[in-house]
């Protein structure tokens, strides 16, 4: 059974559906969904049944309904939201919908119904800073971290009442990252207590020991995410993780690359292993559900770009290129018969 993979494409108010060959990476152009004003997050929930797309545009976030047999989308209906939305995720019980937004300096959790659609008002609205870029929970869904990029430059830690849908202020606070840092995106290693942030101004990745009880964050290391012969501009974007935990991706705007990293398997510490040209300015990219394959989205170039990673020594190689139209701005790759 093919995976499918979703692209929204902010210029044309669309995303763009490709069936993918699990065994060879090749895509093919599946179905094209209209989604409302200037899509940009993409996020699915735990059990794949529905799609949310942010919608930028007109203050919106619409939802899909997954057909399971040929990943086509069915729209379920747009909830407003506050401010222009950034990110949005699910929580991990797929009852609730977080959202963050940039410019107004804050984030929320909305209900998710039955049917999927998604609900208003907000459980709750929290002041964060400028900035906020995205907002996810931790493996055991019990909190949840909202990153701010340079200016604040501060990691939001918060308690989640997955019952509820509320946050609330964790005792210890906000983090404060490395100097000019600017920390966006981040992802969780599952098979140890480690989460990784990259950092859009410092063009680094930071990797923090994580608190399971406590729900806090420390960082232990901090890796550029560029050669060291490289000396013009760059800011990174996005982060990904084999399921396995052995390798970490990030993406470099500037450099037009991913950088990839070792994990080693006792410290979760990270080591560069190579940067791979990519498409110019990979906004978002993601990895297949088997972590076979990167798929990376070029917002300039309006293309997709996708490499198969050598499991043994997580270096990507170059396989095909898509047209997908102007801007696209996220990619989710789908296992719809697992």
């Amino acid at each position: 059974m093919p995976y499918y993979v979703y692209v929204s494409v902010s210029s044309h108010d669309r995303v763009n559906v490709f069936s993918m060959d699990p065994e060879t990476g090749a895509l093919d152009t599946h179905a094209i969904v209209a989604v409302g004003s200037s899509p940009t997050a993409l996020c699915v929930d735990p059990q794949q049944r529905f799609l949310y797309v942010a919608l930028r545009g007109s203050r919106q976030a619409a939802g899909f309904r997954i057909d399971k047999a040929s990943g086509r989308l069915a729209p379920l209906g747009t909830a407003r939201l506050e401010a222009e939305p950034i990110y949005i995720s699910t929580d991990r019980t797929g009852r609730f919908l977080f959202t963050s937004y940039y410019r107004a300096g804050m984030a929320a959790v909305h209900p998710i119904r039955r049917d999927g659609s998604v609900g208003t008002p907000a459980v709750i609205s929290v002041k964060t800073a400028e900035r906020a870029h995205s907002i996810q929970t931790d493996p055991s869904n019990r909190f949840a971290f909202v990153p701010h990029t340079a200016g604040p430059n501060l990691i939001h830690q918060f308690r989640f009442d997955e019952t509820t849908g509320r946050l609330s202020s964790n005792p210890a606070g906000t983090v404060t990252p490395p100097e000019g840092a600017g920390p966006r995106h981040f992802c969780f290693n599952e098979s140890m207590d480690v989460a990784y942030f990259v950092n859009e101004q410092g063009s680094t990745v930071s990797a923090y020991s994580f608190d399971p009880e406590e729900g806090t964050l420390i960082e232990f290391q901090t890796v550029t995410t560029l050669p060291s012969s490289f000396e013009g501009e760059n800011t990174c974007a996005d982060i990904r993780i084999t399921p396995a935990g052995e390798y970490v991706y990030a993406s470099n705007r500037g450099h037009d690359s991913i950088a990839a990293f070792s994990v080693d398997g006792s410290t979760g510490a990270l080591e560069a292993i190579s940067h791979t040209p990519t498409e110019a300015t990979p906004r978002a990219f993601t990895l297949d559900p088997d972590g076979a394959y990167l798929i990376a989205a070029g917002q300039s170039s309006g293309k997709l770009a996708t490499y198969r990673i050598d499991d043994e020594t997580g270096h990507l190689e170059a396989l095909e290129v898509y047209e997908v139209g102007s801007n696209p701005m996220s990619v989710l790759a789908l296992d719809l018969g697992s």
